[in-house]
């Protein structure tokens, strides 16, 4: 008897622990990435012009060619591995608190990725356009960008993103052709491989990441597009 009370007692204080762990993990789990841009964002002394919001292509981008962003007043706020959904909760923070004039958004891969499990590509559109219609509300133009072309996620590779990708595009597309101040961007068509209909071998050495060269051809596509959303001419620092 007083070994099956003992087993008990120390069934119950390996479950507390357990317990206490997991709790301890979720006050330190920052789930939407609320953290990553918190600090350097109560540092910023003037308005950007754009804050590109997205994820790991977009903080990619900041990695390879920091003086597009710097030189430019342009605040890059993308996380790695994010979702629509991540965005949506931190857009406030990262876009609509910095007081931009314009905004561009790239997001969706990782919801075809199921980064956070399933979901649909109408429910990825919701949230996207959820950003766009809080920005717009805010007196923030937006730049609505086609998700980057990919055959394979090599951490997903049960995945068949050449299949999705396009539709996800089309729908995203169909919507800035129909909303006043929405102004659609297209990456994809410059960049895929026409055979592979991976991201070209020239711009990505994975076929989902650009590298050096594939944000050269993004930056000669997003430049005119900021400009005739804002009625400008500005050359911007573009290779």
């Amino acid at each position: 008897m007083k070994k099956t009370i003992a087993t008990l007692v120390l069934g119950l204080l390996a479950t507390g622990i357990a317990l206490g762990q997991n709790y301890s993990d979720m006050l330190y789990r920052d789930w939407a990435g609320l953290r990553a841009f918190a600090g350097v964002n109560k540092t910023l002394t003037e308005a950007p012009e754009v804050v590109f919001m997205g994820n790991s292509i977009t903080e990619g981008w900041f990695n390879y060619h920091p003086e597009f962003f710097k030189k430019n007043n342009f605040a890059c706020r993308g996380i790695g591995g994010q979702t629509s959904s991540e965005m949506l909760v931190r857009f406030r923070q990262d876009v609509i608190d910095l007081h931009p004039g314009t905004v561009a958004i790239l997001a969706g891969t990782n919801d075809i990725a199921m980064n956070n499990g399933y979901i649909a590509l109408e429910n990825t559109v919701q949230n996207i356009v959820s950003m766009c219609e809080l920005a717009k509300f805010n007196g923030i133009k937006v730049l609505l960008c086609s998700v980057t072309p990919a055959a394979y996620f090599n951490w997903r590779p049960q995945v068949e993103p050449a299949k999705i990708i396009p539709e996800l595009n089309r729908l995203l597309k169909a919507y800035a052709d129909a909303t006043e101040g929405v102004e659609w961007v297209d990456y994809f068509t410059a960049m895929v491989d026409p055979q592979s209909k991976a991201m070209r071998a020239d711009y990505s050495s994975e076929g989902s990441h650009p590298h050096g060269e594939g944000y050269k051809v993004m930056e000669r596509i997003i430049v005119p597009a900021i400009n005739r959303i804002n009625g400008t001419n500005k050359e911007y620092f573009i290779y």
